[in-house]
């Protein structure tokens, strides 16, 4: 695969950081043992329940065989400060807000480009399908390739395809570059990844909910942004600002953002396949990822209901209002770092339980929605700061699972989140048809009980899987 001068066994750069080694849980056969870890776990820190993180050959290459054979990180290693998380934050932000700039502008792109409103519709549809591909083709290559250099080359590709989608003249070169840019933009997966890597285990939690809220911030922000620039310029104004933002903040993540050596050396055939050995081995991989599927659809169904009751006789608001209503959600983004906290004091477990029980009564709440503009706020809010927490407790625990193949890891268990994001759209728009609104909190209730029963069932099962070390 020609991945533009990227190699994908081992590098020599010497300018790459080395992920500082663990300390020895057990001896290790040579042949199977582990990567170093991004961070030293501080002995008699770890919870009683909490299992050494196991690595097997199905993705981790031989000790000699490995990239970061090489002594451990020097003295003059630089800290995650807030200045870097802060850049962090801001650029997974830019890259996941070019994948929403055309939900609000569909019908002025196509009256501009003269397309149906089935082809103007399909624009959503390409991001998705795209930003799926990227989920599954490219965020593996964290874990083979520099991470600085993936990720500047994903915020550099994306800034081209974004300005090839503000040049489109007819649909179909709108749906190309639509699909390239979601393609792409799963950088802002690298960057968080590597937020991960770059933290103590004891800061983990806050800081890739800090870098996270970065990226939701951009997507609530964009709808707005997009129908305040298309007004001065035009539905491609979004598109060539977003286009700027982002060649500058490629050039930004590589004056500053730290390299650390790669964790594995495999083809990039057996890397796809190491993805899915993964799912398949760990059990705690799997129960987060339908927890998260599942709570993904139960909040997906709020956010296609509401911009139909509000556009509804009951509310009858424009569109320009329902984005804007849109923002009441960045409450729940705001209140993740809390999440992240509690997290790294060691209740990640029951901050999950309490969100998914949240989870639930805010759809409670949300039932007499459709006639009461309070009821309607306090429900979303909840919803979202619900749904902030599961998605944080979740990664904090995931990026501890394996050290050595964090990227592979956050591709099978965003790429099941995305799924059920997309099945709870689609089947709020099939249930608000037959039932209303009544029947789409139906819906949505029933999956967030689904989301706990099977965190329960993860919990108290009796092969109930232990925290990974780190978590």
């Amino acid at each position: 695969m020609d991945t533009g001068g990227l190699s994908l066994g081992g590098m020599t750069d010497p300018a790459l950081r080395d992920e500082p080694p663990a300390p020895a849980l057990a001896p290790a056969p040579a042949a199977l043992a582990p990567a170093p870890l991004p961070e030293d776990t501080p002995a008699g820190h770890a919870p009683a329940d909490v299992a050494p993180a196991r690595h097997t050959s199905a993705d981790v290459a031989p000790a000699g065989d490995r990239p970061s054979d090489v002594p451990p990180v020097g003295p003059d290693t630089a800290p995650l400060g807030r200045g870097l998380l802060l850049l962090m934050a801001v650029a997974t932000g830019l890259s996941c807000a070019g994948n929403y700039f055309a939900q609000p502008l569909l019908d002025l792109i196509r009256s501009e480009l003269n397309v149906s409103t089935a082809v103007a519709g399909l624009v959503v549809t390409a991001g998705q399908a795209g930003y799926a591909l990227g989920l599954l083709a490219l965020i593996p290559l964290g874990d083979v390739l520099d991470r600085r250099r993936l990720a500047v080359t994903l915020f550099s590709a994306t800034a081209g395809f974004l300005a090839l989608t503000a040049l489109a003249t007819s649909g179909a070169l709108l749906l190309a570059g639509t699909v390239l840019t979601a393609l792409t933009s799963v950088g802002a997966q690298v960057v968080v990844a590597h937020a991960a890597a770059l933290a103590t285990p004891a800061d983990r939690g806050r800081v890739v909910a800090t870098v996270m809220s970065g990226l939701l911030l951009g997507g609530l922000l964009a709808r707005t942004a997009a129908g305040g620039l298309a007004e001065l310029g035009g539905w491609q104004t979004v598109y060539w600002v977003n286009a700027v933002l982002m060649a500058g903040m490629a050039a930004l993540l590589h004056r500053h953002l730290p390299r650390l050596r790669p964790t594995a050396a495999l083809g990039y055939p057996a890397l796809l396949r190491s993805t899915f050995t993964l799912l398949r081995q760990e059990r705690l991989l799997r129960w987060r990822t339908a927890v998260g599927a599942c709570s993904m659809a139960s909040y997906s169904v709020q956010l296609t209901a509401v911009t139909f009751v509000l556009a509804g006789p009951g509310y009858a608001w424009s569109e320009a209002t329902i984005g804007l209503f849109g923002l009441v959600g960045v409450v729940g983004v705001l209140t993740m770092k809390l999440a992240g906290r509690l997290g790294d004091t060691g209740s990640v477990h029951q901050v999950t339980g309490v969100a998914l029980v949240l989870l639930v009564a805010a759809w409670l709440t949300l039932l007499p929605g459709a006639g009461s503009l309070g009821w309607l706020v306090v429900g979303i809010v909840a919803l979202n700061v619900a749904q902030q927490a599961v998605l944080n407790s979740s990664q904090t625990i995931l990026y501890a699972l394996r050290p050595e193949a964090r990227n592979r890891i956050n591709s099978a268990f965003m790429t099941g989140y995305f799924v059920g994001g997309a099945a709870g759209s689609a089947l709020a728009s099939v249930v608000w048809v037959h039932a209303g609104w009544r029947g789409a909190c139906t819906l949505g209730a029933t999956l967030a009980a689904a989301s706990t029963l099977l965190w329960l069932a993860e919990r108290l099962g009796p092969r109930a899987p232990k925290l990974p070390s780190g978590a």
